[in-house]
């Protein structure tokens, strides 16, 4: 299966947005090469704007650039662009619902090595919780590309939360990606896993592992935080014995609970694996971290036999 890194992928979307509109500008917080957003510098050095590590002002700056009909992408680790620039993002850019993206590259885990304070693990809830804020999660480079195309074309404050590491493609190659439509991935009938991220990519390695145990798993890629379609949502949800969710996030505030608020009542047993209140740390590899963290296969496999009632049968 092709792996793709996103921040690449985005960084190259970026500079053919560039090209096909002269609106699209693009702010640094002196981590180009990491972002990936030097790709855009290198094209059109004239839209480009190195912040440095200031990311409240870079903020305020994209803000302005909006009000004179430019569309802004600001650029940063995940932990800064959604935690340094919290007030200048709710005050300046979402109070006035300004046309403003906002990429936030390095989230979750995947800077194993840069321990707590580099690693995003609440970024997605901050801005959930903020109004009219829409918060996308890709699950791969396909839909990566995909949906940088799509905040391009909104009009309105977007955020969008970046893996460091390789993912393999999963997303339909074929599928038109439309902001808050979450995306089956894999068809099943015992159980369905609702995943974002690169916990996409552990799900479906969980659901051919539970084939073998005669336990056929639905995977759906709910890479719109917000705004949620509800409805969708349920329809994948119908006949399932069971669900499970997976995010490589806090559970305070995540896809958990998204879930958890639209099938409040249902009676279909839940179980939701993520971060459980706890920050980051160091690590040899980000494999090692997600195991720590209980983000694996395993763990999904395990959690799908549980909520269907299959443990221990």
């Amino acid at each position: 299966m092709r792996k793709q890194n996103p921040r690449e992928v985005y960084g190259r979307t970026l500079v053919e947005l560039g090209r096909e509109d002269t609106r699209i500008v693009v702010l640094e917080a002196d981590l180009s090469k990491s972002t990936m957003s030097c790709y855009f510098e290198q094209a059109y050095p004239d839209r480009y704007f190195e912040m440095g590590i200031a990311e409240a002002n870079m903020t305020s700056f994209a803000a302005g650039l909006s009000l004179v009909g430019k569309i802004p992408f600001t650029n940063s680790f995940a932990t800064f662009a959604a935690g340094r620039a919290y007030d200048q993002i709710r005050q300046g850019i979402c109070i006035p619902g300004l046309n403003v993206k906002i990429v936030g590259s390095s989230s979750g885990l995947s800077d194993f090595g840069d321990g707590s304070t580099h690693q995003a693990v609440e970024d997605a809830a901050i801005m959930r919780s903020i109004p009219n804020m829409t918060v996308l999660v890709p699950c791969d480079g396909i839909e990566t590309r995909k949906m940088t195309r799509a905040m391009a074309r909104y009009h309105g404050p977007v955020y969008m939360r970046l893996n460091r590491d390789d993912m393999p493609d999963l997303f339909p190659e074929e599928e038109e990606y439309v902001i808050g439509k979450p995306y089956l991935i894999r068809q099943g009938s015992d159980g369905v896993v609702f995943a974002n991220g690169i916990m996409v990519s552990k799900a479906v390695e969980a659901a051919e592992a539970l084939s073998a145990l005669g336990v056929s798993t639905r995977v759906v890629d709910v890479s719109t935080l917000k705004p949620v379609d509800e409805g969708a949502l349920r329809e994948l949800a119908e006949g399932m014995s069971g669900m499970v969710t997976a995010e490589e996030h806090t559970l305070i505030g995540g896809l958990g609970s998204v879930v958890a608020d639209v099938f409040k009542g249902s009676g279909i047993p839940l179980r939701c694996m993520g971060i459980n209140d706890r920050f980051g740390q160091s690590a040899r590899s980000y494999a090692e971290l997600l195991a720590e963290y209980g983000l694996t296969a395993g763990h999904i496999e395990s959690d799908v036999l549980e909520v269907i009632g299959r443990r221990g049968s």
